[in-house]
């Protein structure tokens, strides 16, 4: 399935020229059909010119549909599958909690992440945009515990979908833990098991993907993951 939706999205701009060229011919045809009609004097000649219309039209609906389709496809459901576009780390199943340990490798590189600082706010890491992609909950250096509910926002331009990773310090391993498929502004982003985590210092990025499959600078926040006494 995923080569066939390839195949679609590599082919779009050819496909719509094919399909183009048929609905000239068929509107062609079509219109030399109902000026046949229209001039037929016998009940023979009418049925012929009426056959052919009738097959016209109904060719010209399905070229339609067909356009449609493809257009669907490559604008909204091709974006929405990572396969299709294919991301720098792994990414499991970006709508799904994955409850396994920080075990996996990635071979993203890291870039390195300066503060800026915006006037009236406090200092911001590199990627964390107001507004756009940035993480307001938890707070850089804050200490979490249990289930810890992120908030903040992701509202890119040509949004595709955004995902959460986490990677101890000091260590080029990422790890998604959660995704979502719809730009949020200053609301409930997802939620993150810590209790599954050991104890100790984290850092969780969020991350940004267009419909291109293009990633953004991600926004990422230091914490300290406690564990939650029973």
């Amino acid at each position: 399935m995923n080569e066939i939706l390839l195949f679609l999205k590599d082919l779009e701009f050819l496909i719509y020229i094919v399909l183009g060229a048929l609905a000239v011919w068929q509107l062609r045809n079509f219109v030399l059909a109902w000026e046949e009609l229209r001039a037929a004097a016998f009940g023979l000649e009418k049925e012929s010119a009426q056959n052919r219309l009738n097959r016209a039209a109904a060719l010209l609906v399905v070229l339609l549909f067909l356009g449609t389709a493809e257009f669907g496809l490559v604008s909204y459901i091709i974006p929405a599958v990572p396969e299709i576009n294919p991301l720098p780390t792994p990414t499991i199943d970006l709508l799904a909690t994955p409850t396994a340990t920080l075990a996996a490798e990635s071979t993203e590189p890291v870039a390195e992440v300066q503060p800026t600082r915006i006037p009236g706010t406090e200092i911001l890491q590199a990627g964390c945009i107001p507004g756009e992609v940035i993480i307001t909950y938890p707070e850089n250096n804050q200490v979490v515990s249990g289930i810890v509910e992120i908030e903040g926002s992701v509202d890119i331009a040509d949004f595709g979908f955004y995902k959460f990773e986490i990677s101890p310090p000091d260590s080029d391993t990422w790890l998604t833990i959660q995704a979502g498929d719809s730009p949020k502004v200053e609301e409930m982003l997802g939620f993150w098991d810590t209790t599954q985590l050991d104890p100790g210092n984290y850092s969780l990025r969020l991350v940004a993907v267009d419909n291109q499959g293009l990633q953004r600078d991600p926004c990422a926040v230091d914490v300290v993951v406690e564990r939650v006494e029973e």
